[in-house]
């Protein structure tokens, strides 16, 4: 692709606010932007580009029918978030996987330097079929704040095996054979050897819950939860992260994994993720390998504490559920685990904890705090 002439560049935002501007995160507070708005960016994660954090996240509508999509702010210091309105908004064309009814979540925006583009990858089921088209949709802008392009729909790395997916195991199983399977060999042991793996084979392996990575050498990966919620896949996107190039691993088949988070940390890579219990918490997760590639362990819980506004602790991951680790610019080894706490009957009002991130003895740690600031990188 032709890199972008310097007029398409984003001009860096202005940081305006008609009330206080914030100097630290206030977990108990409602998330007010610049505006004194709830924020209304949820599933999300944080881009820095020249300068200044962009937060993507589902923009959820105040009422049936409102405009909805992927909202987009911007902040310079992490506290205060200006409204940038949508960066992907759903469209009136029923012929369109993006069109009103559909369902856009887990938004997450990396920037290609090779193209000059902003790549938006996310979780899209389509209009009138719940749940279960379990596809990723990729978006792409010149500015971090789009609007975005819609590119396509697709279920990843159709017609490829996974790495190390057993040779007398490939070969693929119609949907009405899985429940025989599964019957002959006991579930737990049919699902870890791969019974979904098979039955989506040939249209490509489900895509729910999802997060993006890009590692120290550019390479990025698209981690998404799949076969059913119950094991998470790890896919390696193509240099430009539009495509994929058909290396892929499972990760924890039966493990019953969602919301991946991913950081790495003096040459570890640690995931946070929760349990699948819809929009209700649970206790979160962490796997950790010395390779993108596994293998992966769980190696427990890493919350710490209780919140004091809902007396939910490390059981409950504080009442809510992970979404992104973002590293702080200018402070190395300092990195925020983002977490949303859903409120289903009035999802735009869902509100967000933002706790830091510790190592101890090589384990990641997040302990509650009602109030902090970044200063606390520092200790």
């Amino acid at each position: 692709m032709t890199p972008p002439s310097p007029t398409t560049q984003a001009a860096a935002p202005t940081i305006a606010s008609d009330q206080q501007s914030r100097s630290s995160f206030i977990n108990a507070d409602k998330w007010l932007d610049t505006d004194g708005k709830h924020i209304n960016a949820h599933g999300g994660g944080v881009l820095f580009h020249d300068g200044v954090y962009y937060w993507h996240g589902e923009s959820r509508p105040a009422q049936r029918g409102g405009p909805s999509g992927v909202g987009v702010y911007s902040s310079r210091d992490l506290y205060n978030w200006k409204n940038e309105g949508l960066a992907l908004a759903k469209v009136d064309d029923e012929s369109s996987d993006i069109t009103h009814g559909c369902i856009i979540e887990r938004p997450k925006v990396i920037y290609n330097a090779r193209s000059g583009q902003f790549v938006m990858w996310f979780h899209l089921e389509l209009k009138g079929r719940g749940y279960a088209a379990a596809r990723t949709g990729l978006a792409v802008s010149r500015s971090p704040t789009g609007p975005f392009t819609f590119v396509r729909s697709l279920r990843p790395n159709a017609g490829i095996w996974p790495e190390g997916f057993p040779e007398q195991s490939r070969s693929p199983l119609a949907r009405a054979d899985v429940k025989a399977v599964n019957d002959e060999m006991g579930f737990r042991p049919s699902l870890e050897a791969g019974v979904y793996t098979r039955r989506d084979f040939e249209g490509g392996q489900m895509a729910r819950d999802m997060t993006l990575y890009v590692d120290d050498d550019g390479k990025a990966y698209h981690i998404a939860s799949a076969e059913e919620n119950y094991t998470l896949n790890i896919h390696e996107l193509n240099d430009d992260y539009t495509d994929f190039t058909g290396r892929w691993i499972r990760v924890a088949p039966g493990g019953h994994n969602e919301a991946p988070a991913v950081v790495k940390h003096n040459g570890k890579y640690y995931m946070l993720a929760s349990g699948c219990t819809g929009w209700d918490p649970n206790p979160a997760r962490v796997l950790e390998s010395t390779s993108i590639w596994g293998p992966w362990k769980n190696t427990g819980n890493p919350c710490r504490g209780v919140n004091p506004a809902n007396k939910l602790g490390p059981n409950k991951t504080f009442g809510g559920q992970s979404t992104f680790i973002l590293p702080v610019q200018g402070k190395p080894s300092a990195y925020i685990a983002m977490f949303d706490v859903w409120r289903p009957r009035t999802l735009h009002e869902s509100g967000h904890i933002w706790l830091p991130v510790t190592f101890q003895n090589d384990r990641l740690i997040v302990q509650w705090r009602s109030e902090w600031d970044l200063s606390v990188f520092q200790q």
